[in-house]
């Protein structure tokens, strides 16, 4: 298995929000003979309590200190997953789109420095429909972006935010998450196709089931010959509290114990079988490795 990184910078000035001009980076490696790249998406600017206010908050301030985070403000990397095995091209999530928050949306940018243009994704599998993760799947005139791909995603995940009791339950301050969903969900029902746990989704790419951060979050397990990756979306959501306090919850997870139980479990996994992993909101273009770092763990970019 090979692996490499290339930076591009993007020429336009940078977005309000974002305090820096948005990289379309790219990490890519080989799996049997098959090539999976990261594409970057831009970066999200969210409160610090959207992720920290449920964490223990005597010991908040040295995890803050040790990466040198902003209590008050987090700006993760987006970066979405891209398989081609020569008669595929599969995009895991298609990114935020044009109406979440101007420091994303940056994915057809990215593609193009890919050398791939929207008509030529086949497949787009999604982790789960948040809006950073679905909210791309149409364009600046309300069409769909991707439009001769196959969409798939996971049964239980369709489920809930299909149902209209979600938008009442979810909170009020992310009920437009929930109405964003069911809008991009609409313009795929006639056509998406559902998968569950341990499907074989397409050659090569299994279903995992991940539930937690979202009622039906799923990663997937890329194989081909002696090589696998896994990407596992929001599952592992960070680089910094998610490894080193594995067992700490998350504001930004739907149901946090469950979330707690599948990131230790993947984490432990992915230290025990060196298998590398994309991250959706990992840095360095979200590829790389865990490795044990005494009772928790360490992310290991490139």
């Amino acid at each position: 298995m090979t692996l490499s990184r290339r930076t591009f910078m993007a020429g336009a000035a940078a977005a309000p929000l974002a305090g820096a001009l948005p990289r379309l980076a790219l990490a890519e490696m080989t799996i049997g003979e098959a090539t999976l790249t990261t594409v970057s998406d831009g970066n999200l600017v969210l409160p610090g309590g959207f992720v920290f206010d449920t964490m223990p908050q005597d010991e908040l301030p040295a995890l803050l200190q040790e990466f040198g985070l902003s209590r008050d403000r987090v700006t993760p990397e987006c970066n979405l997953a891209l398989y081609r095995d020569g008669t595929h091209t599969v995009l895991f999530d298609v990114g935020s789109g044009p109406d979440f928050m101007p420091s994303a949306g940056k994915i057809v940018d990215s593609l193009d420095a890919a050398g791939v243009a929207p008509e030529d994704v086949t497949h787009v599998l999604f982790t789960h429909a948040h809006p950073d993760h679905i909210w791309g799947l149409l364009d600046d005139f309300d069409e769909p972006l991707f439009y001769e791909a196959t969409c798939l995603m996971g049964r239980a995940e369709w489920d809930y935010w299909w149902n209209p009791e979600t938008v009442d339950t979810i909170g009020e301050a992310r009920a437009a998450f929930a109405v964003g969903a069911k809008r991009r969900m609409e313009a795929i029902e006639d056509s998406v196709e559902f998968f569950d746990d341990g499907d074989e989704v397409l050659p090569g790419i299994a279903a995992v089931a991940t539930h937690g951060h979202t009622p039906g979050h799923m990663a997937f397990e890329l194989r081909g010959g002696s090589d696998a990756a896994l990407v596992v979306g929001d599952a592992i959501g960070n680089h910094h509290a998610a490894f080193r306090k594995p067992h700490w919850e998350s504001g930004a997870d739907h149901d946090k114990q469950s979330a707690i139980a599948v990131r230790q479990m993947l984490l432990d996994r992915l230290a025990s079988e060196q298998m590398p992993l994309v991250g959706f909101h990992l840095p360095q273009g979200g590829m790389g490795r865990v490795e044990r770092d005494g009772d928790a763990y360490r992310f290991v970019g490139g």
